[in-house]
């Protein structure tokens, strides 16, 4: 049974007011909040345990180990990665993609006039490392183009994939927009046409449907727990094992090691070749606490509920007049992006939002490609998490409403 009021206790943010007025917490695209489980895994991880991991022989150091590396099999399991070294431990997305983009770059993967494809609904983590990637080859940056619904066009890459394509790396869904890319397809048509590597952007598909990477058949799949009920700092980079062994270290130091001298310095067997340094423990492990948290839901009945949440905010904002929704007619998840006609700056918007306590995030969401091509500065967003109610929806409505008659 999906009880709403059962979820909603387990998270305490939620029970406090902004404004004087009872919080209504729109922002999941960008960070969603932490049940108590998640809060109690990383409390009691410091209270109880606050050891380094793989290092130490003493009791608390072999629990941390023990503990860490238990959440990494829960995110093998989470994704259906075919080992459990397959899941490296990382920052978050923004990181996993940086190690990736490196890392290929120092294995001499590409050279001059290669070509990396992405698509042009990408957040900036997915579009500056391989600007830089290219200026670091010579290599060459292609992009999917997109049309006036958001909508990928993907003849593109059947007129463009060649054996010069070395990369092609697209999120899953918009952070901007929440537009699902049609992920099966395109890779599809890069295993049929290249030898690409094929890289996806989980960021924002992660915490909303359930994942499995062997049948997606991806090289390398990313995503943050903080957008699915973990703690910031810390992410996930999926890489299958016959390409990660291939690949030269993003960094250097602790851990990372099979033996070092002055001479020469041999690198671990994985994941550890990819995890230099003292890692993130209490996040590592609460990222775990956050996959129970799902799995006892039911990510189906998450993706449910967050559906009825969509489609319920998209009847009743369009029911305001000079309303506009970007990506209305693509297939989408969780989030619904709007301007209002005549109000030049979304951010006007927002602020009325936050005084009536109603937190919705404003501007370019990292997407500037995506506002110039609809020739807009940015816009309101609205994203939806397990916790939000259909009478939250109708007080975003509400405050919307507010917002125009006192803007215009």
């Amino acid at each position: 049974m999906f009880n709403i009021k059962e979820i909603r206790n387990q998270f305490p943010i939620l029970q406090q007011q902004v404004n004087g007025k009872p919080l209504v917490y729109l922002d999941n695209a960008a960070s969603s909040q932490k049940p108590i489980s998640v809060l109690e895994t990383w409390k009691r991880y410091y209270e109880e345990i606050n050891a380094n991991v793989h290092r130490g022989i003493h009791t608390l150091s072999q629990l941390a180990t023990e503990e860490m590396e238990n959440s990494r099999k829960k995110v093998q399991h989470f994704i259906n990665a075919k080992h459990d070294y397959e899941v490296i431990f990382t920052r978050g997305t923004t990181e996993s993609i940086n190690l990736v983009a490196y890392a290929l770059g120092n294995s001499n993967f590409l050279k001059k006039d290669d070509e990396i494809i992405i698509g042009y609904l990408e957040h900036h983590s997915n579009i500056v490392p391989w600007q830089m990637l290219c200026e670091r080859t010579g290599a060459k940056l292609k992009v999917i183009p997109m049309d006036e619904n958001g909508i990928l066009q993907l003849d593109f890459l059947d007129k463009n994939l060649s054996e010069k394509t070395k990369i092609v790396s697209v999120n899953h869904v918009s952070n901007a927009l929440g537009i699902i890319n049609p992920i099966e397809e395109i890779i599809t048509k890069v295993r049929k046409n290249s030898s690409a590597l094929m890289m996806i952007d989980g960021a924002q598909s992660v915490p909303h449907f359930e994942i499995d990477v062997q049948k997606l058949d991806c090289d390398f799949f990313a995503f943050s727990g903080h957008k699915m009920y973990a703690p910031m700092g810390v992410g996930i980079l999926y890489g299958k094992e016959e390409i990660l062994e291939k690949l030269a270290p993003f960094h250097g130091g602790g851990e990372m090691i099979a033996t070092c001298s002055f001479e020469k310095t041999t690198y671990a067997a994985l994941p550890f070749k990819f995890e230099a340094g003292t890692p993130n423990v209490g996040g590592n492990i609460a990222i775990g606490a956050a996959i129970d948290f799902m799995k006892k839901i039911g990510v189906e009945n998450i993706r449910n509920h967050e559906n009825e949440l969509l489609n319920y905010a998209q009847k009743r904002l369009l029911e305001i007049d000079g309303l506009k929704i970007y990506g209305e007619k693509a297939n989408r998840t969780s989030v619904v992006s709007f301007n209002l006609e005549g109000i030049g700056i979304a951010s006007d918007v927002g602020m009325i939002l936050d005084k009536l306590g109603i937190a919705v995030r404003t501007g370019h969401h990292c997407t500037q490609p995506i506002m110039e091509f609809f020739k807009i500065a940015g816009t309101v967003r609205a994203s939806f998490a397990v916790y939000n109610t259909l009478e939250e929806v109708d007080a975003l409505v509400e405050g919307v409403k507010k917002a125009q008659r006192m803007l215009m």
